[in-house]
């Protein structure tokens, strides 16, 4: 049986920057898959700072998160939109865009979907 075990994300076990220097994820890894702290700067889009490192045409990682600060807006490829801000847990299914409303960085901790999210194809 497992033990106690403590990780933080002020010594992340990896960090992936987001292009641009718009961003950067904050990664421990769990059995359960990857946690994530990720710093979404001003101006930062999935479409211009993440698809050229994923490879894909929108972003297909599903998302559990929580935001602790700033706004972000997530479009789905059906059209559907929500804004998230801080306080708001955020459930976001494959197949969307998204990018930081306003002057102020959008900060989120998200466990679902990170393994590979914003990761450097082979």
């Amino acid at each position: 049986m497992a033990g106690i075990r403590r990780m933080s994300l002020d010594s992340p076990e990896e960090v992936r920057p987001f292009q641009d220097d718009r961003g950067q994820l904050e990664m421990v890894n769990l059995d359960e898959g990857a946690v994530a702290r990720a710093t979404f700067r001003p101006g930062w889009q999935w479409s211009k700072h993440v698809k050229p490192i994923a490879g894909t045409e929108s972003c297909e990682v599903p998302h559990r998160g929580y935001v602790i600060s700033g706004y972000m807006t997530v479009r789905m490829n059906d059209g559907e939109e929500a804004t998230f801000g801080a306080g708001d847990f955020m459930v976001i299914p494959p197949g969307h865009d998204g990018w930081v409303v306003g002057d102020e960085p959008c900060v989120v901790i998200d466990w679902q979907g990170m393994t590979d999210y914003a990761k450097q194809k082979g």
